[in-house]
This record gives C-alpha cells, structure tokens and sequence, in this order.
C-alpha cells in the first residue's frame, strides 16, 4: 500500500471516530466543560490510534526489504530513477522512459493466498500458480511479482482485492522502434531498486557508454542526439535481412558513413534482437553466433580483397608507382615454401590500376614487397586499422585487429591482399573514409556532429582521388559491376576470404564476402560497407560466394533506396562497356 493509501485509511479512521462520538450515549454523561474534555481526550486518543496504525503499517514497509536484488532505497545515496532520452540526428525517439508499475506482495498482509495466486497465474500466464502459492505460504515478507506491469494488468490486479497485492512506481525503457538499431542502443535493464524507485541502468551499446551522462538529473531533459538517421537505419536493416535470405548467409554487417565527419549514419548486425526483450547472453557455443554479438565492431575477419586499395594508395602516395605503371602478375608468386595465385590468369603483366580492377593479388604483393615491411605496418597504422576503433561503445574495445606476432615478407605479402590481419567492418569503413575524403583520418562516432575538425592527413589529395577513380573504374568494369547503381556514381572495391578453421587452416566453402565502397564516386560523401557471413548464391548451375554475386547486389539496393533518404539527387550517367565480372574475388 502506498503513502497515499495509508493516509486515506487514516482519515477514513479519524472520520469513523468523530462519528462514534457524536453518537448519543444512554449511560450517564458528564455536562458543560467536563463533556467537552472527554470528547478532546476520546477524539485525541482516536487519532493517536489511527496515525499509529499508519505509523506501523508505514514501519512495515519501511523495513521490508526487497529479496532482489538486495540493495533498495534504504541505502544512503540515493536512487536515480530519472534517464534522458536517445534521439536520432533529427530528433526522432530512439529511446525513452514510460512511467509503469511494479507489482510486489507482502505475504503477512494476504487475506487469501490462494485466491490470489489463482488469480495472478491467469493474468500471468507466465506465473505458475503452484509457485506462487509456495511463496505465498512459506514465511517469506517481500515478494517481488513482476519488475513492470502494464495498466490493464495494474487494473486486474487491483481487481483481486487482496491488501498485500502493492505497487511501486516505476521507469521502464522504451524503445519505441523495436529491433532497429537493437547493437547501437544496446539496451537497460534495473539497477538498485526499492519499493517506490528504480535504477535504469545501461547494460550494453550507447546506453551503457553514456550511463553516467544519460542518468544525470540536471541532464534528464536534455536528449542524447546521436548520428545516425532513423529512416537511413530501418532502410539498412531490411535490405540487409532481405540480403541474408536471398544469399543464404548466417549473418551480415552494414556500415554507412560520413566521410569528412566520421559519422555513422547507420550501423547494422544480423541476426539481430528488441532490445524492449534483450535476450540472455550466451553461456555456452560460439558467441558470435549470438544476437547480441555486434559484428560491426565486435567481429574482426580477414577481409580479403578490400585490402588491396591500402597498398596502392600508399605505393602512389610515395611516389613508387603511377595508375600506368606496368606490375608482373605472372604466378604463381613462389615465395619460400608458400605460393601466391589469382582468381585467374591475368597475364604476365598489368597496369596498377588494372590490378586493382581485376583484382590480382600477385600484382598487389609486388606491389607490398616494393613498399616494405615497415612502411606498411606505419601506414596501416595511421589509417586506424591496427587498434580498437574509438567509437562509443563500451564493446569497441573488444574489436581489437588480429595482427602476426612477427611482420614477415610474407606477412607482408598477404596482408596486402586482405590475408593475415584481421579487422572490424567498422575499421574498413573509416579507413576507406580516409581515402574518399582526400587523404585525412577520420575518428568513427555515434554522436551527432555540430563542429567538426578534420583529422591529420595521411596521404596526398593527389593519391586519394587516384585511388578513388581506380576503385570507380572497379564498379564500372571490374568486380563489383553489379554496384553500378543507375543514377549514382559508386566507387569500391570487392572482398572475398575463407573463414579460418577453429582448429586451423581454412574452409573451401565458407567465406566472408564483403564490398566497400563510396559514393558519389565524382565527390564522395559517404562511404558503404556490406559484407555476408557465409553467402551462397544458388541461382546458377553452381553455388557463387564470391563477393561480385553476393555482397555487391545488396549494397546496390541499399545505396538505391538510401541514397534518395540522403538527399542525393540521382544524375544520368554513360554506360560502360563490359568488363571482369563479379566472379572475380
């Protein structure tokens, strides 16, 4: 019973009191004065009865302390049961607090047991009545039902009629769009909590990193604006879900960001979860596997082929090579006991940017062996590719790159064609951002941006917009033709690696399928990451992983129908003639 109650049952005392003494009495009565005093005296002793009932029922909750958790508003600080809202870069609720009930019951105040725990049992289907009864009936003093009711179920409830059916205020968290942007929001769960309060704390994503800031009581009016756009985001998430179906992949990422700022207008993993139901971690298989497993930023994979940009951008920015310097590409490359292949054979020699458009991993070695060991690990540095991405999640530092313990020729080698070092989606796009945007770094961040200063160059403007036409001219006539989004000109490069064996080794037929691009290609603004855990395409004579048949046609159909959320107006451009093809890797 609340405060309020008790109150009203005290007045209600206090009025059935008065009313007894006004009754006539047919005993003898004292007259004058003296019946006046003992009519104070009687109504005075009344009172005291009734506020010491209230006093006593008030002492009852007082020290009755909730089971679980332990800790309840009878500790000295506070609990904070104020949370601000999360919004999207425009406004829109992605988060929000919804003003509920908590239902407990205090055994020793029952006046059926057993009615009432026949009745909870139908409003919770959930709730065994056998149980409840037990509970009921065992000696215990608090009893915590539900931790949030809604009013119809406070209604049935309050429709038993049983005095030590209570309820407690509450702040729920509301996440009004469901499983959208589930892995950034993260979700909340109660913290402390006593009978008329409690604690909403984050337990994952942005509502765990910002915890402190998002509890603050001079804050809970001002919302936490963050960078992505709801309608951008829900557009990601049902492409990539129609994605995974059509390719028949476990599992998929998507990445859009600014390239100048940094910010992440949408960011994607499936399978994904409502965080109004988070569900339970795992405690046993492959996490990964989990719902609540982040693979943006939490999964670090080879990522094959993407990769091969970095070494072409850094050889021209150091001047070693030009778009038309000729590359050997005869192979297999024999270095020591390890052989190097390509998809095809594309000759004894290519241009640079015919490597890059055909994808030739022999080329993009030599290409590593005439820059070196050091150079690149330097390089790879600088573009945020070797660390924990800074994005403001508490699980980014859990994405920590997979680098070799010794930095070998052959490292050196593979690693210039995606194999050999493992990274986030989340890392590609910002580094790919760093190309599309001239050659500065750029920091990923969840936040919405009003000021931004631009990150250190790491490159020349000169070799990033080289690099940036031949990853157009990949789209156009390359791997990734399917990207060639009617209207939009999309720069980008394909990427299709064997998943590691747990026990070592790699698969023949499960890969990781990615495509990173950027768009407009003429003056890029955003930049694009897709890539599929395991696809397979089926629609041919015979199944087709690679990237070109896989990732490439979802994120043609993201950019299509996201672009137009973006305010990009579509421009008419010449078709180009024909080219590799997506079987390439």
């Amino acid at each position: 019973m609340t405060t309020r109650e008790l109150m009203a049952v005290a007045v209600a005392l206090g009025g059935r009191l008065r009313g007894m003494l006004r009754r006539p009495e047919r005993a003898a009565r004292p007259k004058g004065k003296d019946r006046s005093r003992v009519r104070l005296v009687l109504l005075g002793a009344g009172f005291a009865a009734a506020y010491a009932t209230v006093g006593g029922r008030m002492a009852v909750l007082a020290s009755s302390e909730p089971e679980e958790p332990e800790e309840t508003g009878g500790l000295e600080a506070p609990i904070l049961s104020t949370r601000a809202d999360i919004t999207d870069r425009e406004g829109r609720i992605l988060a929000t607090n919804l003003a509920t009930d908590a239902l407990y019951a205090q055994p020793e105040e029952m006046t059926d047991p057993a009615h009432s725990a026949h009745e909870l049992a139908a409003i919770f289907p959930d709730l065994e009545e056998d149980r409840l009864l037990h509970d009921f009936t065992s000696g215990r003093k608090f009893l915590w039902i539900r931790r949030q009711i809604s009013p119809e179920q406070v209604q049935a409830v309050h429709d038993i009629g049983d005095p030590g059916l209570l309820f407690g205020p509450r702040e729920m968290r509301l996440y009004p769009n469901g499983p959208v942007a589930a892995h950034i929001l993260g979700g909340a769960s109660y913290g402390r909590e006593g009978v008329d309060s409690a604690e909403v704390i984050g337990v994952a994503g942005v509502e765990r990193y910002f915890d402190e800031r998002l509890r603050d009581p001079a804050r809970q009016d001002e919302p936490l604006a963050l960078s992505i756009d709801l309608t951008v985001q829900a557009t990601m998430e049902e492409v990539l879900q129609g994605g995974m179906t059509m390719m028949n992949a476990k599992g998929a990422t998507g990445i859009l960001m600014n390239v100048h700022t940094g910010e992440i207008l949408a960011m994607a993993s499936l399978p994904d979860f409502d965080p109004n139901q988070r569900p339970p971690v795992a405690t046993s298989g492959d996490q990964s596997d989990s719902p609540l497993f982040n693979r943006a930023i939490q999964g670090v994979y080879e990522l094959g082929s993407v990769f091969k940009i970095f070494a072409v951008s850094q050889a021209l920015d150091l001047g070693l090579v030009n778009p038309s310097t000729m590359i050997d590409t005869a192979g297999p490359l024999n270095w020591g006991r390890f052989h190097i292949n390509d998809f095809h054979n594309y000759g004894a020699q290519n241009s640079v940017t015919e490597v890059i458009v055909k994808s030739s991993n022999i080329g993009t070695a030599h290409i590593a062996l005439m820059i070196g060991a050091e150079r690149q690990q330097q390089f790879l540095r600088s573009l945020g590719l070797l660390e924990p991405t800074h994005v403001e999640m508490t699980e980014a530092r859990t994405g920590r790159p997979l680098t070799p313990k010794q930095w070998s020729e052959i490292s050196l080698m593979t690693i210039s064609y995606g194999h050999g070092v493992s990274t986030s989606p989340l890392h590609l796009a910002a580094a790919y951002s760093t190309i599309a945007n001239g050659g500065l770094t750029v920091t990923p961040t969840l936040v919405r941006q009003d000021d931004h200063v631009p990150g250190p160059r790491v490159m020349s403007e000169r070799a990033a917009d080289e690099a940036v036409e031949m990853l157009r001219q990949v789209v156009s006539r390359g791997t990734a033709t399917f990207a060639d989004v009617p209207g939009y000109e999309v720069a980008g490069k394909t990427g299709t690696a064997d998943k590691p064996r747990p026990t070592g080794g790699y698969y023949s037929d499960k890969v990781i399928a990615t495509f990173a691009g950027m768009f407009p290609a003429s003056d890029p603004q955003y930049v694009l990451v897709v890539s599929l855990d395991e696809p397979v395409e089926t629609s041919g004579t015979e199944p087709r992983r690679t990237a070109g048949w896989t990732a490439v046609p979802v994120a043609a159909e993201l950019i299509r129908r996201a672009a137009p959320l973006l305010g990009l107006r579509p421009e008419v451009e010449v078709a180009s003639g024909d080219g590799v093809g997506p079987s390439a890797n």
